[in-house]
């Protein structure tokens, strides 16, 4: 039967069969599953049916535990429950699964496999997940590709409902969940004809009901639990051949040849692998490469893990086979082996094969990439028991080296690399681009993504490949037709053109005059472009994109436009006009102005093109380094990590990194602020400061934020000593100092927050072309050489604007979104607080740009100290604090025992007044910090017991400040829990909420915080609830400090709020608005800060601070910080495109919302009002 083609993603393609065969789906969100849930959302939010005519009701759950419970809920009344998860989400789901697979419910869980956090988190895909819910009882049901997915979704759903087993449903973590490819899909009648009404029917019947009552659940003893237990097995038995069935139908319908196990190869093979997985679609691949070579090997694909069917297993594996190799994509320390080998060692035994060699190895873990030429080193290799694959390991010796093996020779795939930058658009232009060629070509496409954590800044690499013959490459891009670079700054940082094949194609984002380009180019570029014919072009998308009024960054629509021209794939006509629809279909919500300005730029980006021809002389050029010079950091910790990791990460390099390079972080511990070392150098426009027009008000500094931009007080000397051309000015107020305003280049992002904020009357800070102003990175660099002037931090005080940004923050040049609201707050508190700070964060936008790989942003002061910086899990953010500050306090109450013994047996009186300090500043973080310091120095002029004892655990004699930070969808949603225990306990603690009111790390989910009128993902018909009043709930307790700060709202106040909080000996919650790319800010993110403003002003956001009674206070005081609201509720919310999209949606919904958001903020301020007058 010829089925339907469509380019999709295997999110998509599950999605798109669950949707068919769900009443109810229960869902959190979690990269990379994502996807799957967003797809059913947006279906059901347009009416589509599934196949017994009704929408799907999607929820949105609390966390995947609140999810697991609510599909077993849902599945316990009779109706046909599904969820979507992945890694630490599926372990929430774990306790559910073994009742819902006790209890014979048909559940169906669709999991895109992702790493399990260990040593650190990592969103990418393995088997660690699924393969910890092996011992649940529930059935698991493996894909290999995309086309898998469509195909294995309606078996694992029939087979559920029939089998009476819940079902997991997986395949690899972006490898396949967000690999775009050209596929088959079902239509609704095959879909129906696939499944088990009559099993649907007895389902119904048989469910919980008041209608015909019983009773489950119950807790059971010893003298019934085992046999019960047992009474199972006959289900088990006949999962196989339940699932066999349904795969019989689908081979019926599609021509396929699917079975529990596949075998793919020579019919005597020698050596076989087993796996599951994509990579049984790169080792298929490789398998046919071999065997041009006579090779005799084959592949058993693993289909159907649990129950694991050893008789079809033994059926599958030839009688030829000598040596058998079995790869698991996870790592299980300890274990006799990973989970897959011990199922296959344990299916041989008693058996033909059972004197067989059996080999075990581990790959791709955390997506790492598995290429033809690791698998033929795993088809090869005989002297490794145990081996790795796809690293070096120069330790234990386990990895085997790849082996070169021959191309296919018909293998006529055009293939493509794009070098991105994160958020530049340069993703979902690619994504646009691979289904304009599989829905109008007769090619089959791929399309993969490679990113690193960042949410934006970082390098996204795409990589598509097209043409005749279906595409089994699931593996990066090696060997490309084209390639491009959007980033003119990844010239000298990443080698790009030497992947393109002889006559390939490179085309150049830069700004360059075509006399002036070869300057510019890496010589290693130059040669290879000239030896091997390399067809050059060049584009300024930035210039094309101010030209078009799309802005110098998001220059995506024209540089796909570009890739069209040069690839030459569909007549341009054709082409312009499905990239203008591809346009109205992407950007139609967000008005017919962006639709235009991304058609003028198409327009423009097909013109825009202009050929470089080769020089001679390039034939000829030596190569220049692309790490950059070695650094030589105070520590020697911190120069090892950034000379030997972290700048073979940022040149692309990573995977070449030995595991004898990681030993010393093994647990995951790094050095702090070597995010200072990247210099990413990532921005199109910078601030440049105009002396004569500054008042000195610090508040660029304070806005910036990625603390780039640092005042500087010189002295004469300093001064005398500053790199030729600095521009200075009198200070005012301290005329015995020059005053500066210092930029780092090469740090900046270009978000133009600080020439927005800038209060001057002719501004002293205005966005230019960032060539023109390289030569001012020394300025900085000479600027961070100025000691911290202590006494003006004094002179204007610690809690003022001006005073605050004459500490060093000790958070710097992270990767967050140009503009980010949330950074500024937390450089905020690391200015105030950071050197002594312990700090629990959260999972979420604020973890990753808190520390990613390989770049830590926290840093430390000129005595070495710092934030001391931590991140558990999602779900455990506040225990995992309130854990840190039991441990600390635990050992500094020890100390002050032993301190107090000082106090009593010393004869020394120097001794005896510093202690006597110390006990008296104890609870006062600023004061024992100095009595710390000096009670240190005493003791080590003390020879005696007591003074070793305390010496020898001194970190722990200061007042710690300790803090949680994290996001709302942490907060108010998944965190919750933990967060009311901790607000409850009373203990000396801080939480600082990131108020973006949507999950901005997971791409824009609606979360309790999320206000109503709002559309979010899981919101996406508009917010009907209110915004949870976490504030109101925390304040109900009576002896919890809460404040909410808007810092464009109000900049002393933010900071008034921080101090007091800080210094309340009691818990203290701040929460902090935080604009994000999210919210669709029509202005821009340069307008965060003043969109703050707005949000108070206008009664959106009112700030207040909530304060405690304490030290014999009669009563609490409320302050209320805002005035009364002005009139500008309404225009605030059509500022931002997440309520005005609502507008152009539903137009009579969104006014009878935004008139009730109106009123409950009213009513919100005159309560607030009422509360600071009692």
């Amino acid at each position: 039967m010829e089925r339907k083609k469509a380019a999709m993603d295997g999110n998509h393609a599950a999605a798109y069969v669950a949707y068919a065969y769900t009443d109810i789906a229960a869902i959190y969100p979690i990269t990379p599953s994502s996807v799957m849930a967003e797809a059913t959302e947006e279906w059901a939010v347009e009416g589509r049916k599934n196949l017994f005519g009704n929408v799907v009701e999607i929820s949105e759950m609390q966390s995947e535990a609140g999810a697991a419970g609510a599909v077993h809920g849902a599945l316990t009344a009779g109706t046909l429950a599904t969820t979507f998860t992945a890694s630490q989400g599926l372990l929430l789901m774990i306790p559910n699964l073994y009742k819902i697979a006790g209890e014979g419910l048909p559940g169906v869980f669709h999991v895109a496999a992702r790493s399990i956090a260990t040593h650190a988190l990592s969103i990418f895909g393995d088997h660690s997940d699924v393969y910890a819910c092996r011992q649940t009882g529930a059935a698991m049901l493996c894909a290999s590709s995309v086309q898998e997915v469509m195909d294995f979704a309606p078996v694992a759903h029939a087979s559920a409902v029939e089998g009476r087993i819940p079902f997991i449903h997986f395949f690899d973590g972006f490898r396949t969940s967000h690999e775009i490819q050209k596929i088959s899909i079902w239509d609704e009648e095959d879909l129906r004809d696939m499944f088990p009404m009559d099993s649907l029917k007895k389902f119904r019947r048989n469910a919980l009901n008041p209608e015909h009552p019983f009773e489950c659940g119950q807790a059971q003893n010893p003298d019934t639990f085992f046999q019960v237990r047992e009474a199972a097995n006959r289900h088990y038995e006949e999962i196989p051949k339940i699932v066999e069935q349904y795969f019989k139908k689908v081979n019926e319908k599609t021509g396929a040849d699917y079975h529990l196990f596949e075998y793919y190869g020579d019919p005597d093979a020698e050596c076989v692998i087993v796996a599951m997985g994509s990579v049984c679609e790169t080792i298929t691949e490789t398998i046919d490469r071999l065997r041009m070579e006579n090779q005799k090997v084959g592949l058993i694909k693993v289909r159907l893990y649990r129950p694991f069917a050893i008789e079809h297993f033994i059926k599958c594996l030839p009688e030829s086979a000598k040596r058998i190799a079995v790869i698991d994509r996870t790592k299980e320390p300890g274990s006799a082996g990973e989970p897959l080998y011990l199922d296959v060692v344990s299916a041989l035994r008693d058996t033909a094969f059972a004197d067989r060699k059996v080999y075990h190895g581990r790959y791709g873990l955390s997506s790492k990439d598995t290429t033809p030429e690791q698998i033929a080193a795993v088809f090869l290799n005989q002297e490794k028991q145990e081996f790795t694959i796809g690293i070096k390991d120069d330790v234990t010796e386990l990895s085997l080296e790849p082996v070169h093996i021959p191309e296919m020779p018909e293998n006529e795939v055009y293939s493509c690399k794009f070098y991105g930058l994160g958020a530049d658009g340069t993703v979902g232009a690619n994504k646009n681009s691979i289904k304009i060629i599989g829905d109008h070509t007769d090619m089959y496409v791929q399309a993969y993504f490679e990113y690193d954590s960042k949410k934006s800044g970082g390098l996204t690499v795409s990589h598509l490949r097209f043409g005749k013959q279906p595409i089994r490459s699931a593996y990066l891009v090696q060997r490309a037709n084209f390639v491009a670079c959007h980033n003119p700054s990844y010239l000298w940082k990443y080698n790009m053109v030497q992947e393109l094949v002889e006559g390939g194609t490179f085309l150049l984002n830069c700004p360059w005059e075509e006399q002036e380009i070869a300057e510019h180019l890496p010589g290693q570029l130059k040669r290879y472009i000239a030896e091997n014919k390399i067809r050059f072009y060049v584009i300024d998308a930035a210039k094309i994109g101010m030209e078009t009024g799309m802005g110098a960054t998001r220059i995506n629509t024209i540089l796909q436009a570009a890739f069209f021209k040069l690839a030459d794939i569909l007549p341009e006509t054709q082409v312009i006009e499905l990239l203008k629809d591809a346009v109205r279909r992407t950007y139609g919500k967000k008005g017919e102005d962006i639709v235009e300005k991304n058609c003028a730029a198409i327009d423009a980006g097909m013109q825009g093109i202009r050929k470089i021809e080769l020089k001679q002389e390039w034939l000829s050029c030596e190569s220049d380094d692309l790490f950059g010079k070695k650094i030589c950091a105070k520590s020697e910790y911190v120069s090892d990590y950034v000379n030997h990791i972290q700048r073979a990460v940022n040149a692309f390099e990573g995977n070449k990194l030995p595991v004898s390079a990681f030993l010393e972080y093994a647990s995951g511990a790094v050095p702090s602020g070597t995010a200072a070392y990247e210099k990413r150098n990532i921005a199109v426009r910078i601030p440049h400061w105009i002396a004569g027009n500054c008042i000195e008000c610090n508040i660029c500094s304070y806005v910036c934020p990625h603390a780039v931009i640092r005042p500087v007080a010189m002295d004469h000397t300093e001064r005398q000593k500053a790199p030729s051309g600095m521009v200075s000015k009198d200070m005012r107020g301290a005329e015995k100092y020059q005053f500066a305003i210092t930029v780092s280049v090469l740090d900046c992002t270009g978000c133009g927050t600080c020439a927005a904020c800038c209060p001057a009357k002719d501004k002293a800070l205005v966005m230019e072309p960032t060539e023109k102003y390289y030569d001012y990175q020394k300025y900085y660099e000479y600027g961070r050489t100025i000691k911290e002037r202590e006494e003006l931090v004094e002179k204007f005080g610690i809690s003022s604007v001006k005073g605050s940004q004459f500490k060093q923050p000790l958070l710097e040049f992270h990767g967050a979104c140009a503009g980010c609201g949330e950074t500024a707050y937390a450089k905020l508190a690391t200015q105030l607080f950071g050197e002594r700070m312990y700090i629990a964060n959260a999972t979420g936008c604020s973890s990753i740009w808190g520390n990613s790989s390989p770049a830590t942003p926290y840093t430390i002061n000129e005595k070495g100290r710092g934030p001391a910086w931590s991140n558990s899990l999602f779900e455990d953010a506040a225990e995992f604090g309130y854990g840190m500050l039991l441990g600390a306090d635990a050992i500094r109450k020890s100390l002050r025992e032993k301190v107090e013994e000082i106090v009593e047996t010393t004869k020394i009186e120097s001794l005896k007044k510093a202690a006597d300090a110390w006990i008296l500043s104890y609870e006062n973080g600023h004061e024992n910090q100095m009595t710390s310091e000096k009670l240190t120095g005493e003791l080590l002029e003390c020879d005696c017991q007591l003074a070793e004892e305390i010496l020898e655990k001194k970190m722990f004699l200061s007042k710690k400040s300790n803090w949680i930070f994290g996001g709302d969808g942490w907060a108010y949603d998944i965190g919750f829990g933990g967060l009311d225990h901790v607000l409850a306990s009373g203990r000396d603690i801080n939480i600082l909420v990131f108020d973006t009111e949507v999950y901005s790390n997971t791409g824009g989910q609606a979360s309790k915080s999320t206000p109503m009128g709002a559309v979010a993902q899981f919101a996406a018909g508009g917010k009907k609830s209110r915004k949870k009043d976490l504030a109101a709930m925390a304040m109900s307790y009576g002896n919890v400090f809460v404040a909410q700060v808007a810092m464009g709202a109000d900049y002393n106040q933010c900071i008034k709020a921080f101090t007091e909080a800080e210094a309340y000996p009691g818990t203290s919650l701040i929460l902090a608005y935080a604009p994000c790319i999210n919210h669709g800010i029509k202005s821009g993110m340069q307008m965060a800060q003043e969109e703050e403003k707005s949000a108070a002003k206008s009664g959106y956001f009112p700030l207040f601070r909530y304060q405690p009674a304490v030290n014999g206070q009669d009563k609490a005081v409320f302050h209320l910080d805002s005035k009364e609201p002005d009139d500008g509720f309404y225009d605030f919310l059509h500022g931002e495109l997440r309520f005005e999209s609502l507008v152009r949606q539903n137009p009579i919904l969104a006014r009878e919302l935004f008139e009730q958001a109106k009123a409950d903020a009213d009513a919100r301020y005159k309560s607030l009002k009422f509360s600071s007058l009692q």
